[in-house]
């Protein structure tokens, strides 16, 4: 994108903010699947996945995916079950960027996951994973104001339905399981709508506050929050008792509600201290590892760690 047509999208954004295991129902592969890591998967879709023999990761999260040279395909083609996009409500399209500076009109929800996902779907014969029983996690944060943000998202994820789990009849009503599940993060001003649909595509990414809260997971099915606010161990040394007493009590409290959990601001630098926190979450059956290396999660979790 030029410069001017940068500038434009930014001045555009800055006056739309002045004004404005215990796995849950969508679960299927389990969660520790391993399985023999192959090349990249370079089809448009990443839809050989499968003939290659690769098996997916369904802890495997990929922070702002996006930021990866295919957004979407690079992570499928390491097996992740699971990835996150950034949008951003400008002039009625959902653009996806992590700041307002690197905003570009050609970068849209459709164009790099929603498109692909449905080419992927349909020729995987209705799985994002041909062959494997596995709803890829689809994690949207919203980087602006989250009522009109997530009602233009629900009329595009209402065009593509037929990817997505479903929710019928509130938020406590019955739920049909997808290729992909959608869980909406971010601004906290999405709940509110996402609670008054009868029939809602996306789910509600929960905080720690929403533990033990009585909402089901047919609601709140994943619960994410910053380690660095409840942890002070970053992988060196052994955990402290107590920490590990309280990362092991959260996730059995979300676990006793159906409900999965991920730790963001995990330290993600290659080595034997990422690694060793990396095994504590594991252990402690937390659902969804987070990272931006790639290569780096997909090797520990298929087993060499």
């Amino acid at each position: 994108m030029d410069r001017r047509t940068r500038r434009a999208f930014v001045v555009t954004l800055g006056a739309a903010l002045a004004g404005g295991a215990a796995a849950p129902a969508f679960a299927g592969t389990s969660a520790s699947s391993g399985g023999t890591a192959v090349a990249t998967d370079n089809s448009k879709d990443g839809s050989r996945d499968r003939a290659k023999g690769k098996r997916p990761l369904a802890r495997a999260h990929a922070h702002n995916d996006y930021e990866h040279p295919r957004p979407l395909l690079d992570a499928l083609s390491h097996g992740f079950g699971s990835v996150e996009a950034d949008i951003w409500l400008v002039d009625g399209q959902l653009l996806v960027a992590h700041d307002a500076t690197d905003l570009d009109p050609t970068r849209t929800l459709e164009s790099l996951y929603l498109d692909p996902l449905a080419r992927r779907v349909k020729a995987n014969g209705g799985r994002v994973y041909g062959g494997y029983d596995l709803s890829l996690q689809l994690l949207i944060d919203l980087k602006t104001a989250g009522e009109p943000t997530y009602l233009e998202l629900a009329k595009r994820l209402r065009r593509y339905g037929h990817l997505f789990s479903a929710a019928y009849g509130g938020v406590g009503g019955r739920v049909r399981r997808g290729a992909v599940t959608a869980v909406i993060s971010g601004d906290r001003g999405a709940r509110a709508p996402m609670e008054a649909e009868k029939v809602r595509h996306a789910f509600y990414d929960g905080r720690l506050e929403d533990l033990g809260s009585g909402v089901p997971a047919s609601f709140i099915p994943l619960i994410s929050t910053d380690w660095t606010k409840t942890f002070t161990w970053t992988g060196a040394g052994p955990i402290p008792a107590a920490e590990r007493e309280t990362l092991r009590r959260l996730v059995a409290s979300a676990h006793d509600a159906r409900q999965t959990v991920r730790f963001w601001a995990t330290p993600d630098v290659a080595g034997p201290e990422r690694d060793a926190l990396w095994r504590e979450l594991l252990a402690a059956d937390v659902d969804y590892l987070n990272t931006d290396d790639l290569a780096g999660l997909e090797a520990f979790l298929r087993g060499a760690h």
